[in-house]
């Protein structure tokens, strides 16, 4: 099969120590290393735990943007040539990861892609509770619903701080397993592109066993099902640091997350006034007996990559066939 052309976009935003440390590596790596034709329309800032949400009243402004090695660069109201050091022309939006997405597939490139790649993501998404919360995961989402092929990749963060002796390893696994997953698209009869597989999510640990000869074990999965609860503090409360482990505000796995130290119920007499703080210790570090055999939340534990075909779709509970006519309600009037 011939190289895609593809777009790479996130919800991390453009090169960032801190909240988008990966993106720039990976785009080095599709390009050098795979020699694959890649353009980059991302969030002009931090735009995690927004799912596939879209912008419908604002008007999306753009910019293009210059990268450097260093990651560094400059910003431009119209195309120029490059200068000495840049790297590429990117373009930065703001707006929503999905709409990023969408504008480059419909507006800025139409026809240009057959491959849309999000990431990667600075924290994990494995489980339904961070996928259907996950910016990523909702821009190859948006991306499969144009009937083009979609990757989300999440990086699991497990050590506080990561080593970033880790990052190349995981780039270079990152780009193998998308191109294998390009060459070997899965089937599956209710896709939306001739009974192909949607799009997939794959989650790479950052653990030690990038850097061994052995590397990590890939394992194809399933979602994991799961829950979560309180995702918001009252802006009065008193905070406790993080514990590793725990997650932050911006990524399912990342840094900084507050927990709140009062749990009592809202008065009547305070503002209702409330952050984003989600306590997600029990997905973070949950124990394994919880985890289905199988599922990517399981692999994660494992220390294990986990690659999982998805549907653009809303699930639906398992039913026998049935005729047409037992499908109409008889409820008494």
């Amino acid at each position: 099969m011939s190289a895609p052309r593809v777009l790479l976009t996130n919800d991390d935003g453009p090169p960032d120590h801190k909240e988008s440390p990966y993106v720039l590596g990976l785009y080095r790596h599709l390009t050098e290393d795979l020699g694959w034709d890649v353009k980059v329309v991302l969030p002009s800032s931090q735009k995690s735990w927004i799912g596939k949400a879209y912008h419908i009243k604002e008007v999306t402004k753009g910019l293009y943007f210059y990268p450097r090695e260093d990651g560094e660069g400059e910003t431009s109201p119209k195309p120029r040539p490059l200068r000495p050091g840049e790297i590429a022309e990117w373009i930065l939006l703001d707006g929503t990861p999905a709409t990023c997405a969408n504008v480059a597939l419909h507006n800025i490139y139409p026809g240009q892609f057959d491959l849309v790649i999000s990431g990667p993501n600075l924290g994990r998404n494995t489980s339904a509770a961070f996928a259907l919360s996950s910016g990523t995961i909702g821009a190859a989402l948006s991306s499969s619903l144009s009937k083009i092929r979609s990757i989300a990749l999440s990086y699991g963060t497990v050590l506080h701080p990561t080593p970033t002796t880790f990052f190349e390893p995981a780039h270079r696994l990152g780009a193998r397993i998308i191109g294998h997953l390009w060459e070997n698209w899965g089937n599956d009869t209710g896709g939306l592109r001739d009974g192909e597989v949607d799009l997939y999510s794959v989650n790479i640990p950052l653990l030690e066993g990038l850097l061994t000869e052995e590397g990590l074990k890939i394992c194809s999965t399933t979602m994991w099902r799961n829950s979560y609860g309180r995702l918001f503090k009252r802006t009065s409360d008193k905070a406790t640091p993080v514990e590793p482990g725990q997650v932050r505000s911006a990524g399912s796995d990342a840094l900084d997350v507050i927990i709140p130290s009062n749990g009592k119920a809202l008065d009547d007499q305070e503002e209702l006034s409330f952050k984003f703080s989600p306590d997600m210790t029990g997905l973070i570090t949950p124990s394994l007996s919880s985890l289905p055999v199988g599922s990517d939340g399981w692999a994660i534990y494992q220390g294990w990559v986990s690659v999982t075909p998805l549907r653009a779709a809303f699930g639906e509970p398992l039913h026998p066939e049935i005729d047409a006519e037992e499908r109409i309600w008889k409820m008494k009037l």
